[in-house]
């Protein structure tokens, strides 16, 4: 446990899979790394998902129609340097640091066919838990020869908050909303019109409306539509 006083550096935990990003902390982590000063600012990013409908009555244009909340989004700006001003670490090049963030932070995993999940841990707390979405290198002091010795990294990560839970946090018992989900390993059609519905019948008709041939044949990624609980009744 860190002295009284000391300075806790934000880590950032790599995980195969979500589950263990949820439980998991440093020692259970496949990966890690450390900042080199803690990020000063951070950006949260929120969006909301409309669809147009119809033209309102009296009015001249079309109206939006909320259909989902898409999970928020996080960004924050990460130091190297390597001229050991801030670490008394002086170092040749921050080539080995930037390929070290690189493989942690974007490295595709053969063995899960995808970039790992990640936690934020600042001190005792975890800040977010997520994926990596976009990540943007600014080089900003080089050498005579060109070397780079200072350059950061504007990191953003995307929340992979679990579905049902997301189900929960965004009341997903309003049925009369439209509702988009992606499809995940396990998933069936029937579960996932009861987490939509609260009730499991209306699989043959969101079937339908997504085109399914066969409502059995789900694959993990593809997105599917579930419409207003009147219209799948009207189906």
């Amino acid at each position: 446990m860190a002295d009284k006083g000391e300075l806790e550096k934000m880590l950032i935990l790599a995980f195969a899979d979500s589950q263990k990003a949820e439980s998991g902390g440093k020692k259970e982590a496949d990966d890690y790394v450390e900042a080199l000063i803690n990020p000063e600012t951070c950006t949260l990013n929120y969006k909301l998902k409309f669809s147009e409908s119809g033209q309102g009555q009296g009015s001249s244009g079309k109206q939006l129609k909320y259909e989902y909340t898409e999970p928020e989004e996080i960004s924050f700006e990460f130091l190297f340097d390597n001229t050991g001003i801030i670490d008394g670490k002086p170092r040749d090049s921050i080539a080995d640091d930037l390929k070290k963030f690189k493989q942690v932070l974007l490295e595709y995993k053969g063995d899960a066919h995808e970039p790992r999940h990640f936690k934020l841990v600042w001190g005792k707390n975890s800040i977010f838990k997520g994926r990596v979405t976009e990540a943007n290198f600014t080089y900003k002091l080089f050498k005579p020869d060109g070397t780079p010795i200072r350059a950061s990294a504007k990191v953003t990560f995307k929340s992979s908050i679990e579905e049902q839970k997301r189900a929960a946090k965004e009341d997903k018992k309003s049925a009369d909303l439209t509702h988009v989900r992606k499809v995940k390993a396990g998933d069936t059609l029937p579960l996932m019109c009861y987490l939509i519905y609260g009730d499991p019948k209306y699989y043959l008709a969101v079937a339908e409306v997504n085109g399914l041939s066969n409502f059995r044949s789900l694959m993990p990624g593809m997105d599917i539509v579930f419409p207003p609980l009147e219209k799948v009744n009207n189906a």
